[in-house]
């Protein structure tokens, strides 16, 4: 009977992470019968380990430490070390993901001598996970190296060798070998039948995707895992923690924080305090790139706690550079936080995290200026500089000369960073990661604006700003555009570009005689004008009305923004190149724009790039009809009827991406939605689901004109001037000349109104800046910007478009 009741319990053992629900069946049977007929313990201690291996698979963490606790107590009771050995095996693995890695590897130390060497290659398995949990990474492979010489064929432990593998390797940069370690893992999962050892391999792969770069393929693998992962909600949270890891490192906090705000909940639910201190680390670094210090300061304090509690002084230090730069933000820099910031850049030093220890070592410099003491100053940037060669060397040998008086100098500095940072960027393919890539090299911009604007001249602000738009939009190299080129291009136009350097506005105007700078005031109050007219315009839109007060606040932007330039502008067409919030604003209901054509460019050179693009000639109209809108259907006919031989495309995500690679014109009738902390993830719904703009990065011939009759689909939020990340932006930064959309919610009967406007313009020639402001005017519907370069006529097979489509720009 006892015999029978030990094999029973470890028939259970060996279901439970394979069929969980029945090892809990077959475990709780055997100890309900062995009570009284195991004298021994034996089968108890091994039924109690099926119990917490198969809690631990549902998610249950401190139940499965219970069940170990019980099994070891009972085991050592009865005087069988090799089972109190196995419990303490499985409890090493367990008390990781409860928060306590390096007590699971004292535990591993007093488990090793009494198990066999297959189980000691188990024990490594395990050991692997607390040592990456300790940031131990190379250590963690070396375990599992050894494991998998000496687990033969047990397949499931071999998977899971293979998986804790592969993710050190990740976190080591070494990709190929993670990858490979990965599908390994994937085949002998899928062949042994281990679904759930074969969701966390697929699980994982958005995190390896996300740190090689891949985004588009990080975000379809975590759509993928996160429906295979539904049953298990800890796992799920896990994998969102890893992939918002990776997206902060590409600079994408946004994106992060929207996945850490679901798996925080989820792993404190789940007991998980190991993820959890991460993430909340993680949560922390997010909220303070998004600008939100005092949630961030909440977060970084948790994980503070959490870690310490956890002996991972790894990380610790990560949590109190947060607080420190939170305190940066909050107040006024004083000698104690001079202190304390190269306390912690030292700390940082010593714990590996170097890139973290010379930004917030130049920071203290910074603040020691501000303090008067120079000395210390000094010491600090000469430390930075004679260290590098990177951004943060750059920046100091820049500060350095400047405060040398070497301007010269310091201009030849931050060019040389501006040049490394841009030929870094040039590794991403993706638009959207090159421009949050590019915000290290963010400081060292200010910096070069900061002096260029010490000039009083124009022209070299113009310069260093269009240096800094090159490097973020993914020119790859700090070059400005030809002036006399533009100028000529510009025509009877003008060119504002509007620079932010701190909180002052300062514009550049640009017209065939002359470039002028002008000092507008506080940028505040322009972006603060900026979302009172956006948030007035959508009442106006959403309640079928206007809105009070409405026409006021565009007269005070309009003054705010040109009040002193206005009469050098005359009646010229505008290209304007803003800064900021006011890439979100409606520039055409300004009242000086009434019956102006304005176009809307993310730099002088994008718009000069889009001047010198040729027409396309054997490239058609399409149009698509998204479903839920009264009049998409009729919006999509009147596309049709106005032009000749245009062709309507089913709403679905295949068909509509492989037309708009074939189309010159493309008109896309549909709900919009705009994603502002995650602009990958604004899209456009079609009938099997939303059209996103990371989906649209698979485009390799965009369609030059592309009109986007939706509610906000021009919006953007730029990470850095210059790269307006959105689906407008997104058209744009993949070779598309010019986007119409609108930056406000629009109206069905209201939209197609303009729209059947606008489009009889288009076929009649007009060019579409051109085409919307006639638009706009005769039809009182306003919203819609043109993006781009918007002065290239529209070959359309019309009778007289024709001969548009032979005319180069001039």
């Amino acid at each position: 009977m006892i015999t029978d009741a030990v094999a029973a319990a470890e028939h259970a053992v060996n279901l439970s992470s394979r069929a969980p629900a029945r090892a809990l069946a077959l475990a709780r049977g055997v100890l309900r019968h062995v009570s009284a007929a195991d004298p021994h313990g034996e089968a108890a201690a091994i039924a109690y380990r099926a119990l917490a291996v198969a809690a631990r698979e549902l998610g249950d963490l401190p139940l499965a430490e219970e069940h170990l606790r019980q099994a070891v107590s009972i085991a050592v009771s009865a005087g069988l070390p090799h089972r109190a050995a196995q419990a303490r095996l499985s409890l090493v693995h367990i008390r990781t993901e409860l928060g306590h890695p390096q007590q699971a590897l004292t535990i591993a130390d007093a488990a090793e001598p009494h198990l066999t060497p297959v189980e000691v290659a188990k024990l490594g398995v395990h050991r692997a996970v607390a040592l990456a949990r300790l940031g131990r990474y190379a250590e963690a492979v070396g375990h599992c190296d050894r494991a998998v010489e000496a687990l033969g064929d047990d397949v499931g432990f071999l998977a899971g060798a293979m998986l804790n593998r592969g993710l050190a390797r990740v976190f080591l940069g070494d990709f190929e070998a993670a990858e490979a370690d990965l599908t390994r893992c994937v085949e002998l999962a899928r062949a042994a039948g281990l679904d759930h050892v074969l969701t966390l391999a697929e699980g994982n792969l958005p995190f390896l995707a996300a740190r090689r770069g891949d985004l588009p393929g990080a975000f379809t693998a975590y759509r993928r895992a996160e429906s295979s992962l539904a049953g298990y909600p800890e796992r799920l949270a896990t994998m969102r923690c890893d992939l918002a890891e990776a997206l902060i490192a590409a600079h994408l906090p946004g994106e992060a924080r929207v996945l850490l705000d679901l798996a925080v909940p989820e792993l404190a639910a789940a007991g998980a305090n190991t993820v959890l201190a991460e993430a909340r680390l993680l949560l922390a670094q997010a909220e303070l790139c998004t600008g939100d210090p005092h949630l961030a300061r909440q977060s970084a304090e948790r994980a503070a706690a959490d870690l310490a509690a956890q002996d991972r002084t790894v990380l610790a230090p990560l949590a109190t550079e947060i607080l420190l730069r939170v305190r940066l933000m909050l107040g006024p820099p004083t000698g104690e936080l001079l202190a304390e910031l190269l306390s912690c850049a030292e700390a940082l030093d010593a714990a590996g995290h170097r890139q973290s220890s010379r930004a917030l070592r130049f920071a203290g410099a910074e603040v020691a200026l501000q303090l008067g003491a120079r000395p210390t100053a000094d010491g600090q940037l000469a430390r930075l500089a004679s260290s590098g060669p990177d951004v943060v060397a750059r920046q100091a040998t820049a500060l350095r000369r400047a405060l040398a008086g070497d301007r010269r100098g310091a201009f030849a500095a931050v060019r040389a960073g501006l040049v490394e940072v841009g030929a870094n960027a040039t590794a991403f393919e993706d638009p959207m990661l090159r421009a949050h890539a590019v915000r290290a090299g963010e400081p060292l911009a200010r910096f070069g604006l900061a002096l260029a604007l010490k000039t009083g001249r124009g022209r070299t602000l113009l310069a260093w700003a269009e240096r800094w738009r090159a490097v973020a939009g993914g020119a790859g190299r700090p070059v400005a555009p030809d002036l006399d080129e533009l100028r000529t291009a510009l025509g009877d136009a003008a060119l504002v570009e509007f620079v932010r350097h701190t909180d002052e506005l300062v514009a550049v105007v640009v017209t065939r005689d002359r470039v002028m700078l002008r000092r507008l005031g506080p940028f505040a109050a322009a972006a603060e004008a900026t979302v009172r007219l956006r948030y007035g315009l959508r009442r106006a839109h959403l309640l079928d009305g206007r809105a009070p007060g409405l026409a006021g606040e565009a007269a005070l932007l309009e003054r705010l923004l040109f009040g002193s330039v206005r009469d050098r502008l005359d009646h010229r067409p505008l290209v304007i190149v803003p800064t900021g919030a006011l890439y979100t604003l409606p520039w055409p209901i300004l009242p000086m724009n009434s019956e102006r054509p304005v176009t809307v460019a993310a730099g002088a050179a994008a718009w000069l790039a889009g001047h010198r693009m040729r027409a396309v000639r054997e490239r058609g109209v399409v149009a698509v009809a998204g479903p839920g809108l009264r009049c998409a259907e009729a919006e999509a006919d009147m596309v049709r009827s106005c032009h000749p031989g245009a062709e309507r495309v089913a709403a679905l995500r295949a068909e509509v991406l492989a037309t708009l690679d074939r189309a010159h014109v493309a008109h896309l009738a549909a709900h919009g939605m705009f994603s502002p902390r995650s602009p990958l993830l604004s899209g456009i719904d079609l009938d099997d689901g939303p059209l996103m703009a990371y989906d649209l990065l698979r485009l390799r011939t965009p369609p030059p004109l592309v009109v986007l009759s939706a509610c906000d689909t021009g919006m953007a939020r730029a990470p850095a001037d210059g790269a307006p990340l959105g689906l407008a932006g997104t058209f744009l930064s993949l070779g598309s000349q010019c986007v119409v959309a609108s930056l406000v919610p629009v109206r069905d009967e209201e939209t197609l109104t303009l729209m059947t406007v606008f489009h009889g313009l288009l076929a009649a020639g007009h060019p579409p800046a051109q085409a919307l402001t006639m638009a706009s005017g005769k039809t009182g519907v306003d919203g819609f910007v043109c993006f781009g370069y918007g002065d290239q006529p529209v070959a359309t097979g019309r009778e007289g478009s024709a001969t548009q489509l032979d005319q180069d720009p001039t």
